[in-house]
């Protein structure tokens, strides 16, 4: 049976989160049923997180749980690493908090990952820029655009919250050092310099009801200079 671990960073997520995570966890494990799955949650230095009734809330209903937690928000690269630190599965998957994305989608993305792929990356179309703001959305797609014309990535969509990959890449993500939300595109752009692993992008749908919030300055201002480290790897 193929070892399967899901690892979800959050950080001040809406109240409710726990019990949606219990369902679309379960949810999954039946949907695979030749996968021994194990949930990480990795509290990123949350603020409304009520750690000891969460992990407890999570843990009788999924006794295969992993709970890792520090004090200071450090951002979604830096928790998801403290993830796959500790993950020994044969494969290993990501999202966010809210699991905003369809079963289907997930599904997809993991039987692609079992025939010849190294990673497999969640790729969006029109209908899902259709849920970010309008300044967000501007930022994607030039970034998508970016990343093909000037990084020359395997896959070109970096930024979707929904990729898996399997043990033997787990250094390559490790070696990441961006902490907020560019760790993706450092990841894929390690692995687009690496002619021995295969990348392959998978087509994605946002779960019915799921939005996003703007972007702030500081944030933009960060990546920004996250962008520019990866850009002089090159």
């Amino acid at each position: 049976m193929v070892s399967l671990d899901i690892i979800l960073p959050a950080y001040n997520p809406l109240p409710g989160w726990e019990e949606n995570v219990i369902h679309r966890f379960h949810s999954l494990e039946k949907a695979l049923p030749n996968f021994q799955m194990h949930l990480f949650v990795v509290n990123d230095g949350s603020e409304l997180i009520n750690e000891t009734k969460s992990r407890e809330m999570i843990s009788a209903s999924v006794p295969a749980l992993t709970w890792i937690s520090y004090g200071e928000n450090r951002g979604k690269g830096y928790a998801l690493r403290k993830g796959v630190e500790q993950s020994d599965a044969d494969f290993i998957l990501y999202t966010d908090i809210d699991w905003p994305y369809m079963e289907e989608s997930m599904i997809g993305l993991i039987l692609r990952l079992s025939q010849d792929a190294d990673a497999v990356i969640g790729t969006r179309n029109e209908a899902y820029y259709g849920h970010l703001p309008p300044a967000r959305r501007r930022i994607s797609k030039l970034l998508r655009k970016t990343n093909a014309t000037l990084l020359r990535l395997k896959v070109d969509d970096t930024q979707a919250g929904l990729k898996a990959f399997r043990k033997n890449v787990k250094g390559v993500f490790l070696s990441t050092t961006i902490d907020r939300y560019l760790f993706d595109l450092e990841f894929i752009y390690l692995l687009s310099r690496d002619k021995n692993h295969s990348v392959f992008g998978f087509p994605i749908s946002l779960r019915p009801g799921i939005s996003f919030s703007q972007m702030n300055r500081s944030i933009l201002i960060e990546e920004a200079g996250n962008f520019l480290k990866v850009w002089m790897k090159t």
